[in-house]
Protein backbone atom coordinates (compact mmCIF):
# COMPACT_ATOMS: atom_id res chain seq x y z
CA UNK A 1 0.00 0.00 0.00
CA UNK A 2 1.75 3.02 -1.34
CA UNK A 3 0.90 5.74 1.67
CA UNK A 4 2.68 9.51 2.17
CA UNK A 5 4.72 9.76 5.61
CA UNK A 6 6.45 12.96 6.81
CA UNK A 7 9.34 13.01 8.85
CA UNK A 8 10.64 15.75 10.83
CA UNK A 9 13.94 16.21 12.40
CA UNK A 10 15.53 19.06 14.62
CA UNK A 11 18.40 20.80 12.67
CA UNK A 12 21.28 21.73 14.24
CA UNK A 13 22.93 24.53 12.00
CA UNK A 14 26.20 26.39 11.41
CA UNK A 15 25.75 30.07 12.19
CA UNK A 16 26.42 30.81 8.04
CA UNK A 17 23.81 28.08 7.56
CA UNK A 18 21.48 29.85 9.73
CA UNK A 19 21.73 32.89 8.00
CA UNK A 20 21.29 30.87 4.70
CA UNK A 21 18.09 29.55 6.28
CA UNK A 22 16.53 32.64 6.96
CA UNK A 23 17.55 34.14 3.46
CA UNK A 24 15.34 31.03 1.49
CA UNK A 25 12.43 31.84 3.99
CA UNK A 26 12.76 35.65 3.28
CA UNK A 27 13.54 34.78 -0.83
CA UNK A 28 10.02 32.79 -0.39
CA UNK A 29 8.34 35.71 1.44
CA UNK A 30 9.45 38.38 -1.33
CA UNK A 31 8.03 35.92 -4.33
CA UNK A 32 4.80 36.15 -2.37
CA UNK A 33 4.77 39.92 -1.57
CA UNK A 34 6.02 40.79 -5.19
CA UNK A 35 2.87 38.66 -6.98
CA UNK A 36 0.04 39.51 -4.61
CA UNK A 37 0.91 43.73 -5.15
CA UNK A 38 0.66 42.38 -8.81
CA UNK A 39 -2.17 41.11 -8.63
CA UNK A 40 -3.50 43.57 -6.39
CA UNK A 41 -2.36 46.37 -8.80
CA UNK A 42 -4.02 45.26 -11.44
CA UNK A 43 -7.34 44.91 -9.57
CA UNK A 44 -7.22 48.54 -8.63
CA UNK A 45 -6.76 49.47 -12.36
CA UNK A 46 -9.30 47.46 -12.89
CA UNK A 47 -11.87 48.44 -10.78
CA UNK A 48 -10.65 52.40 -11.30
CA UNK A 49 -11.85 52.38 -14.86
CA UNK A 50 -14.82 50.86 -14.69
CA UNK A 51 -15.84 53.25 -12.21
CA UNK A 52 -15.34 55.95 -15.15
CA UNK A 53 -17.81 53.84 -17.28
CA UNK A 54 -15.19 51.94 -19.67
CA UNK A 55 -16.71 48.54 -20.90
CA UNK A 56 -15.51 45.46 -19.34
CA UNK A 57 -14.47 44.39 -23.10
CA UNK A 58 -11.90 47.56 -22.98
CA UNK A 59 -10.35 47.28 -19.21
CA UNK A 60 -6.81 46.57 -18.65
CA UNK A 61 -6.26 42.81 -19.28
CA UNK A 62 -6.85 40.58 -16.08
CA UNK A 63 -3.63 38.71 -14.71
CA UNK A 64 -3.75 34.68 -14.30
CA UNK A 65 -3.73 33.78 -11.01
CA UNK A 66 -2.08 30.21 -12.13
CA UNK A 67 1.07 29.06 -10.56
CA UNK A 68 2.67 28.46 -14.21
CA UNK A 69 2.00 32.76 -15.07
CA UNK A 70 2.93 33.74 -11.99
CA UNK A 71 6.13 32.10 -12.16
CA UNK A 72 6.96 32.93 -15.77
CA UNK A 73 6.13 36.85 -14.61
CA UNK A 74 8.46 36.17 -11.35
CA UNK A 75 11.16 34.89 -13.79
CA UNK A 76 10.72 37.99 -16.32
CA UNK A 77 11.57 40.38 -13.66
CA UNK A 78 13.29 38.88 -10.79
CA UNK A 79 16.46 40.51 -12.27
CA UNK A 80 14.93 44.07 -11.42
CA UNK A 81 12.88 42.69 -8.11
CA UNK A 82 15.80 41.45 -6.42
CA UNK A 83 19.33 41.66 -8.17
CA UNK A 84 20.27 39.04 -5.46
CA UNK A 85 17.87 35.93 -6.57
CA UNK A 86 20.95 33.85 -7.31
CA UNK A 87 22.06 33.41 -3.82
CA UNK A 88 18.91 31.41 -3.02
CA UNK A 89 17.78 28.41 -4.74
CA UNK A 90 14.77 28.69 -7.00
CA UNK A 91 12.80 26.70 -5.08
CA UNK A 92 12.14 29.39 -2.67
CA UNK A 93 11.09 31.52 -5.22
CA UNK A 94 8.76 28.86 -6.72
CA UNK A 95 7.30 28.10 -2.77
CA UNK A 96 6.29 31.91 -2.44
CA UNK A 97 4.52 31.70 -5.65
CA UNK A 98 2.75 28.50 -5.29
CA UNK A 99 1.70 29.53 -1.77
CA UNK A 100 0.40 32.76 -3.51
CA UNK A 101 -1.40 30.86 -6.30
CA UNK A 102 -3.17 28.03 -3.35
CA UNK A 103 -4.18 30.98 -1.15
CA UNK A 104 -5.63 32.70 -4.10
CA UNK A 105 -7.28 29.50 -5.27
CA UNK A 106 -8.86 28.83 -1.71
CA UNK A 107 -10.53 32.63 -1.40
CA UNK A 108 -11.59 31.95 -4.83
CA UNK A 109 -13.36 28.88 -4.10
CA UNK A 110 -14.52 30.24 -0.97
CA UNK A 111 -16.38 32.95 -2.59
CA UNK A 112 -17.97 31.31 -4.98
CA UNK A 113 -19.45 28.35 -2.21
CA UNK A 114 -17.14 25.60 -3.51
CA UNK A 115 -14.99 25.18 -0.44
CA UNK A 116 -16.27 23.88 2.37
CA UNK A 117 -15.97 25.22 5.62
CA UNK A 118 -15.51 28.99 7.07
CA UNK A 119 -15.06 31.58 4.84
CA UNK A 120 -11.56 32.38 3.53
CA UNK A 121 -10.25 36.11 3.15
CA UNK A 122 -8.41 37.29 0.35
CA UNK A 123 -4.31 37.02 0.72
CA UNK A 124 -2.79 39.34 2.61
CA UNK A 125 1.22 40.76 2.29
CA UNK A 126 2.77 38.48 4.87
CA UNK A 127 5.14 40.36 7.64
CA UNK A 128 8.32 38.89 8.84
CA UNK A 129 7.84 39.32 12.19
CA UNK A 130 4.36 38.35 12.44
CA UNK A 131 4.35 35.05 9.95
CA UNK A 132 5.43 31.67 10.92
CA UNK A 133 8.97 31.38 8.42
CA UNK A 134 9.43 28.36 6.48
CA UNK A 135 10.43 27.20 2.83
CA UNK A 136 9.57 24.17 0.93
CA UNK A 137 11.96 22.35 -1.63
CA UNK A 138 10.70 19.83 -4.43
CA UNK A 139 13.61 19.45 -6.66
CA UNK A 140 16.87 19.19 -6.73
CA UNK A 141 19.65 17.72 -3.90
CA UNK A 142 17.02 16.65 -1.25
CA UNK A 143 18.92 13.11 0.30
CA UNK A 144 20.35 12.04 3.75
CA UNK A 145 24.25 12.16 4.19
CA UNK A 146 24.82 9.21 6.41
CA UNK A 147 22.82 9.23 9.46
CA UNK A 148 23.17 12.28 11.12
CA UNK A 149 23.23 15.22 7.97
CA UNK A 150 20.58 15.94 5.58
CA UNK A 151 21.66 17.70 2.02
CA UNK A 152 19.14 20.36 1.05
CA UNK A 153 19.54 22.27 -2.13
CA UNK A 154 21.97 25.17 -2.24
CA UNK A 155 22.19 25.09 1.64
CA UNK A 156 24.37 22.11 1.54
CA UNK A 157 24.79 19.62 4.24
CA UNK A 158 23.02 20.22 7.46
CA UNK A 159 23.62 18.45 10.91
CA UNK A 160 20.61 16.64 12.29
CA UNK A 161 20.21 16.93 16.55
CA UNK A 162 19.10 13.32 16.30
CA UNK A 163 19.89 9.69 14.14
CA UNK A 164 17.99 9.74 10.56
CA UNK A 165 18.17 5.83 10.49
CA UNK A 166 14.64 4.88 10.79
CA UNK A 167 14.27 6.98 7.16
CA UNK A 168 17.66 5.91 5.75
CA UNK A 169 16.92 2.14 6.16
CA UNK A 170 13.81 2.67 4.39
CA UNK A 171 15.67 4.20 1.44
CA UNK A 172 18.37 1.58 1.30
CA UNK A 173 15.70 -0.87 1.02
CA UNK A 174 13.99 0.63 -2.16
CA UNK A 175 10.73 1.25 0.47
CA UNK A 176 10.59 4.95 0.74
CA UNK A 177 11.05 7.78 -1.75
CA UNK A 178 11.22 11.59 -0.27
CA UNK A 179 9.32 13.77 -2.71
CA UNK A 180 10.16 17.16 -1.21
CA UNK A 181 11.46 18.56 2.67
CA UNK A 182 10.24 21.98 4.17
CA UNK A 183 12.21 24.03 6.64
CA UNK A 184 11.37 26.07 9.06
CA UNK A 185 11.77 27.99 12.32
CA UNK A 186 9.57 27.03 15.15
CA UNK A 187 10.22 28.00 18.55
CA UNK A 188 13.46 29.30 17.98
CA UNK A 189 14.85 25.20 16.57
CA UNK A 190 15.34 24.62 12.98
CA UNK A 191 13.12 21.54 12.02
CA UNK A 192 13.43 19.95 8.36
CA UNK A 193 10.17 17.58 7.39
CA UNK A 194 10.54 15.33 4.29
CA UNK A 195 7.82 14.15 2.38
CA UNK A 196 7.81 10.74 1.85
CA UNK A 197 6.05 8.40 -0.51
CA UNK A 198 6.35 4.73 1.23
CA UNK A 199 5.67 1.29 0.57
CA UNK A 200 3.79 0.27 3.76
CA UNK A 201 3.05 -3.39 4.35
CA UNK A 202 -0.25 -4.88 4.96
CA UNK A 203 -1.61 -5.18 8.40
CA UNK A 204 -4.49 -6.76 10.47
CA UNK A 205 -5.39 -5.52 13.77
CA UNK A 206 -4.66 -8.00 16.90
CA UNK A 207 -8.47 -8.45 17.22
CA UNK A 208 -9.85 -8.01 13.74
CA UNK A 209 -13.59 -9.26 15.18
CA UNK A 210 -13.46 -7.35 17.88
CA UNK A 211 -15.87 -4.40 17.94
CA UNK A 212 -15.15 -1.13 20.42
CA UNK A 213 -16.77 2.15 21.75
CA UNK A 214 -14.65 5.01 22.44
CA UNK A 215 -16.03 7.77 24.80
CA UNK A 216 -13.87 10.62 24.56
CA UNK A 217 -14.85 12.79 27.71
CA UNK A 218 -12.68 15.77 29.71
CA UNK A 219 -12.33 13.61 33.14
CA UNK A 220 -11.23 11.35 31.51
CA UNK A 221 -10.01 10.93 27.87
CA UNK A 222 -11.50 7.86 26.70
CA UNK A 223 -13.79 5.30 28.28
CA UNK A 224 -14.08 2.08 26.55
CA UNK A 225 -17.04 -0.85 26.13
CA UNK A 226 -15.42 -3.81 26.36
CA UNK A 227 -14.00 -3.19 30.40
CA UNK A 228 -10.63 -1.98 29.20
CA UNK A 229 -9.14 0.29 31.46
CA UNK A 230 -9.82 4.14 31.12
CA UNK A 231 -6.90 6.52 29.23
CA UNK A 232 -6.48 9.25 31.63
CA UNK A 233 -6.97 13.13 30.35
CA UNK A 234 -2.60 14.17 30.95
CA UNK A 235 -4.46 17.81 30.74
CA UNK A 236 -0.89 19.19 29.37
CA UNK A 237 -1.69 22.40 29.38
CA UNK A 238 -3.29 22.42 33.09
CA UNK A 239 -0.13 21.09 34.07
CA UNK A 240 1.93 24.20 32.55
CA UNK A 241 -0.71 26.65 32.89
CA UNK A 242 1.67 28.10 36.38
CA UNK A 243 4.90 28.71 34.28
CA UNK A 244 3.26 30.17 31.38
CA UNK A 245 1.58 32.61 33.74
CA UNK A 246 4.97 33.68 35.28
CA UNK A 247 6.61 33.79 31.78
CA UNK A 248 3.81 35.77 30.56
CA UNK A 249 3.75 38.05 33.89
CA UNK A 250 7.57 38.40 32.74
CA UNK A 251 6.67 39.08 28.73
CA UNK A 252 4.25 41.93 29.97
CA UNK A 253 6.44 43.68 32.45
CA UNK A 254 8.96 44.42 28.98
CA UNK A 255 9.01 46.77 26.57
CA UNK A 256 6.93 45.10 23.61
CA UNK A 257 6.54 45.90 19.90
CA UNK A 258 3.49 48.50 18.76
CA UNK A 259 1.87 48.72 15.52
CA UNK A 260 0.43 52.06 16.71
CA UNK A 261 2.87 54.29 17.17
CA UNK A 262 5.64 51.85 15.27
CA UNK A 263 8.00 51.06 18.50
CA UNK A 264 10.06 47.89 18.23
CA UNK A 265 10.55 45.25 21.01
CA UNK A 266 13.27 44.94 23.32
CA UNK A 267 16.00 42.45 23.19
CA UNK A 268 14.54 41.33 26.73
CA UNK A 269 10.84 41.02 25.21
CA UNK A 270 11.79 38.88 22.05
CA UNK A 271 14.45 36.59 24.93
CA UNK A 272 11.42 36.66 27.34
CA UNK A 273 8.60 35.69 24.60
CA UNK A 274 11.00 32.85 23.27
CA UNK A 275 10.77 31.76 26.47
CA UNK A 276 7.14 31.56 26.79
CA UNK A 277 7.13 30.07 23.46
CA UNK A 278 9.21 27.35 23.95
CA UNK A 279 6.81 26.02 27.13
CA UNK A 280 3.96 26.54 24.75
CA UNK A 281 5.99 24.24 22.01
CA UNK A 282 6.61 21.84 24.64
CA UNK A 283 2.98 21.03 25.43
CA UNK A 284 2.07 20.94 21.93
CA UNK A 285 4.43 18.68 21.47
CA UNK A 286 3.35 16.43 24.60
CA UNK A 287 -0.17 16.37 23.61
CA UNK A 288 0.75 15.26 20.36
CA UNK A 289 2.65 12.19 21.26
CA UNK A 290 -0.08 11.34 23.86
CA UNK A 291 -2.62 10.89 20.97
CA UNK A 292 0.08 9.45 18.62
CA UNK A 293 0.43 6.22 20.81
CA UNK A 294 -3.16 6.44 22.08
CA UNK A 295 -4.72 6.01 18.47
CA UNK A 296 -2.24 3.65 17.15
CA UNK A 297 -2.68 1.18 20.08
CA UNK A 298 -6.64 1.36 19.48
CA UNK A 299 -6.13 0.48 15.87
CA UNK A 300 -3.33 -1.73 16.51
CA UNK A 301 -5.66 -4.09 18.88
CA UNK A 302 -9.07 -3.55 17.57
CA UNK A 303 -11.45 -4.27 14.19
CA UNK A 304 -13.86 -1.63 14.09
CA UNK A 305 -13.76 1.35 16.59
CA UNK A 306 -17.01 3.79 17.50
CA UNK A 307 -16.48 7.42 17.99
CA UNK A 308 -19.06 10.24 17.90
CA UNK A 309 -19.08 13.56 15.47
CA UNK A 310 -18.64 16.12 17.85
CA UNK A 311 -19.50 19.37 17.26
CA UNK A 312 -16.06 20.87 18.57
CA UNK A 313 -17.22 24.71 16.94
CA UNK A 314 -20.36 24.20 19.03
CA UNK A 315 -18.69 23.10 22.69
CA UNK A 316 -15.92 25.59 22.97
CA UNK A 317 -18.45 28.28 23.30
CA UNK A 318 -18.61 27.50 26.60
CA UNK A 319 -16.27 29.78 27.72
CA UNK A 320 -15.81 27.07 31.03
CA UNK A 321 -15.01 24.36 29.19
CA UNK A 322 -13.10 25.85 26.16
CA UNK A 323 -9.62 25.58 27.30
CA UNK A 324 -10.00 22.23 28.45
CA UNK A 325 -11.78 21.09 25.06
CA UNK A 326 -8.87 22.08 23.29
CA UNK A 327 -6.28 21.05 25.53
CA UNK A 328 -7.73 17.16 25.16
CA UNK A 329 -7.44 17.65 21.30
CA UNK A 330 -10.64 15.47 20.36
CA UNK A 331 -10.27 16.51 17.05
CA UNK A 332 -6.94 15.50 16.31
CA UNK A 333 -8.16 11.84 18.00
CA UNK A 334 -10.35 11.26 15.38
CA UNK A 335 -8.43 12.46 12.43
CA UNK A 336 -5.73 10.09 13.48
CA UNK A 337 -8.18 7.00 14.05
CA UNK A 338 -9.33 7.61 10.27
CA UNK A 339 -6.03 7.06 8.38
CA UNK A 340 -4.40 4.71 11.06
CA UNK A 341 -7.69 2.47 10.59
CA UNK A 342 -7.53 2.08 7.19
CA UNK A 343 -3.60 1.31 6.98
CA UNK A 344 -4.25 -1.28 9.47
CA UNK A 345 -7.34 -2.61 7.34
CA UNK A 346 -9.77 -1.62 10.48
CA UNK A 347 -13.00 0.01 10.15
CA UNK A 348 -13.54 3.58 11.89
CA UNK A 349 -17.68 4.34 12.50
CA UNK A 350 -18.08 7.42 13.20
CA UNK A 351 -21.70 8.39 15.21
CA UNK A 352 -23.85 10.64 14.09
CA UNK A 353 -24.08 14.38 15.75
CA UNK A 354 -27.55 13.69 17.52
CA UNK A 355 -27.29 10.30 18.63
CA UNK A 356 -28.14 9.83 21.90
CA UNK A 357 -25.30 8.21 23.24
CA UNK A 358 -25.29 9.11 27.20
CA UNK A 359 -28.89 9.76 27.48
CA UNK A 360 -29.94 6.14 25.97
CA UNK A 361 -29.63 2.94 28.50
CA UNK A 362 -27.42 0.68 26.79
CA UNK A 363 -29.53 -2.35 28.39
CA UNK A 364 -33.46 -1.53 27.49
CA UNK A 365 -32.65 1.60 25.07
CA UNK A 366 -34.65 4.02 27.15
CA UNK A 367 -33.69 7.06 26.75
CA UNK A 368 -34.02 10.17 29.47
CA UNK A 369 -35.19 13.29 28.58
CA UNK A 370 -33.15 14.98 30.15
CA UNK A 371 -29.65 14.20 31.82
CA UNK A 372 -27.54 17.17 33.55
CA UNK A 373 -23.56 17.24 32.72
CA UNK A 374 -23.02 17.00 36.68
CA UNK A 375 -24.94 13.34 36.92
CA UNK A 376 -22.05 10.84 36.37
CA UNK A 377 -23.71 8.19 37.47
CA UNK A 378 -26.75 6.86 34.60
CA UNK A 379 -29.60 5.53 36.68
CA UNK A 380 -32.03 3.49 34.28
CA UNK A 381 -35.89 4.32 35.69
CA UNK A 382 -37.33 1.44 33.49
CA UNK A 383 -34.51 -1.94 34.05
CA UNK A 384 -32.82 0.07 37.17
CA UNK A 385 -29.53 -0.47 35.69
CA UNK A 386 -26.80 1.87 37.15
CA UNK A 387 -23.77 2.27 35.61
CA UNK A 388 -20.90 5.13 35.06
CA UNK A 389 -22.78 7.68 32.49
CA UNK A 390 -19.47 7.64 29.94
CA UNK A 391 -19.26 3.59 30.40
CA UNK A 392 -23.04 3.75 28.88
CA UNK A 393 -22.57 5.69 26.83
CA UNK A 394 -19.38 3.87 25.41
CA UNK A 395 -21.37 0.81 25.58
CA UNK A 396 -24.45 2.60 23.02
CA UNK A 397 -21.76 3.37 21.04
CA UNK A 398 -20.65 -0.44 20.53
CA UNK A 399 -23.98 -1.55 19.82
CA UNK A 400 -24.00 1.08 16.53
CA UNK A 401 -22.12 -1.42 15.07
CA UNK A 402 -23.25 -4.90 16.71
CA UNK A 403 -26.99 -4.29 15.67
CA UNK A 404 -26.04 -3.14 12.30
CA UNK A 405 -23.70 -6.72 11.83
CA UNK A 406 -26.24 -8.51 13.66
CA UNK A 407 -28.82 -8.19 10.46
CA UNK A 408 -31.46 -5.47 12.10
CA UNK A 409 -31.46 -3.51 9.44
CA UNK A 410 -30.13 -0.36 7.77
CA UNK A 411 -29.32 2.61 10.25
CA UNK A 412 -32.38 4.86 10.70
CA UNK A 413 -32.00 8.01 11.93
CA UNK A 414 -30.68 7.50 16.09
CA UNK A 415 -28.85 4.33 15.46
CA UNK A 416 -30.81 2.45 17.33
CA UNK A 417 -33.47 0.96 14.45
CA UNK A 418 -36.01 3.56 15.55
CA UNK A 419 -36.96 7.44 14.04
CA UNK A 420 -37.80 8.51 17.30
CA UNK A 421 -36.20 9.28 20.49
CA UNK A 422 -38.68 8.46 22.74
CA UNK A 423 -42.04 6.89 22.48
CA UNK A 424 -45.53 8.88 21.75
CA UNK A 425 -46.78 8.59 24.90
CA UNK A 426 -43.43 10.46 26.12
CA UNK A 427 -40.90 9.32 28.39
CA UNK A 428 -40.97 11.14 31.42
CA UNK A 429 -42.89 14.34 32.37
CA UNK A 430 -44.17 17.88 30.60
CA UNK A 431 -41.09 18.66 29.34
CA UNK A 432 -41.12 15.90 26.53
CA UNK A 433 -44.25 17.49 25.32
CA UNK A 434 -43.46 20.58 25.13
CA UNK A 435 -43.54 21.65 21.15
CA UNK A 436 -40.56 22.97 19.96
CA UNK A 437 -40.34 25.55 17.21
CA UNK A 438 -39.32 24.61 13.62
CA UNK A 439 -35.93 25.66 12.67
CA UNK A 440 -35.62 28.75 9.56
CA UNK A 441 -36.29 27.54 6.41
CA UNK A 442 -37.67 24.18 7.77
CA UNK A 443 -40.94 22.41 6.55
CA UNK A 444 -42.38 22.63 9.54
CA UNK A 445 -41.00 19.09 11.05
CA UNK A 446 -41.55 19.49 14.61
CA UNK A 447 -39.72 15.92 15.47
CA UNK A 448 -37.74 15.90 18.33
CA UNK A 449 -34.22 16.70 17.80
CA UNK A 450 -32.02 13.64 18.92
CA UNK A 451 -29.59 15.11 21.80
CA UNK A 452 -28.59 18.41 19.86
CA UNK A 453 -26.61 20.75 21.89
CA UNK A 454 -27.18 18.57 25.22
CA UNK A 455 -24.64 16.32 23.68
CA UNK A 456 -22.37 19.20 22.66
CA UNK A 457 -22.11 20.18 26.18
CA UNK A 458 -22.34 16.90 28.31
CA UNK A 459 -18.20 16.57 27.45
CA UNK A 460 -16.55 14.73 30.64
Amino acid sequence: MQVVHAYRYALDPTPCQERMLRSHCGAARLAFNWGLARIKANLAQREAERSYGIPDAQLTPSLSWSMYSLRKAWNGTKQQVAPWWAENSKESYACGIDRLATALTNWNESRKGIRKGPKVGFPRFRSKRKKAISVRFTTGAIRLHGRTHVVLPVLGRIKTHESTRKLARRIEAGTAQIRSATVGLEAGRWLVSFSVQIERAEATPTRPEAVVGVDLGIRTLAVYSDGRPPTANPRHLAAASRKLRRLSRAVSRKQGPDRRSGQQSSGRWRRANAARNRVHHRVAALRRDAIHKLTTGLAAEYGTLVVEDLNIAGMVRNRRLARAIYDAGFGEIRRQLAYKTEWGSGRLVVAGRWFASSKTCSGCGAVKAKLALSERTFACADCGSVLDRDVNAALNLASLVKQTVAGSGPETLNGRGADRKTPPAGAGGCETSTPRRAPPGSDGDLRPVMDGSLRNTETQ
